[in-house]
């Protein structure tokens, strides 16, 4: 079960990396138009990925910064909010790599940000949530660049697989 969350962990960093590619080349508004997803914007979408990150690091290890929000915008600059995703996308991929085999079963508890409640669970459905979570929020930017006339890269984790980082997880 390691080798299956670590290979999402890489493909999640790599993924990030081809979305936040093809936003680099948005203008400030375009980062910031209201596009009709969840979190509006490019720049609410790609920042709530980054909040909900850092809220399950939080829960999972102890360490870090938990935003009280889903919609906090913690970066308004994008250059800013990019360092920071590559950031977390390497802590996520070290703390992933640090775990043993049975810790994958273990139960860790924690408290929602939404309705603030206590919630006890294993930790391999809720890696399975942050990343499958990642994905969801991901399309979404995904069709924000197509809704602006952009190109938006491939995403899928086959495409991943193939890649010469990717064979090493396939």
């Amino acid at each position: 079960m390691k080798q299956h969350f670590i290979m999402f962990a890489a493909y999640n960093a790599w993924a990030n990396q081809r979305i936040y590619e093809a936003v680099s080349g948005l203008t400030k508004a375009e980062f910031t138009r209201d596009a009709g997803a969840f979190f509006k914007s490019m720049r609410g979408t790609l920042n709530h990925l980054l909040v909900t990150d850092r809220i399950w690091l939080k829960r999972f290890t102890g360490e870090g910064d938990a935003p009280a929000a889903l919609d906090t915008i913690l970066y308004i600059d994008f250059a800013k909010l990019r360092v920071a995703r590559v950031a977390e996308d390497k802590r996520l991929l070290d703390w992933v790599g640090s775990l043993g085999e049975k810790a994958f079963a273990g139960r860790f508890t924690y408290m929602t940000v939404t309705d603030m409640r206590t919630v006890s669970q294993r930790l391999a459905p809720a890696l399975a949530h942050l990343f499958n979570h990642q994905t969801h929020h991901r399309g979404q930017a995904h069709t924000i660049l197509t809704v602006l006339g952009k190109e938006a890269p491939s995403l899928d984790l086959i495409y991943f697989q193939r890649t010469e980082e990717g064979r090493a997880y396939a």
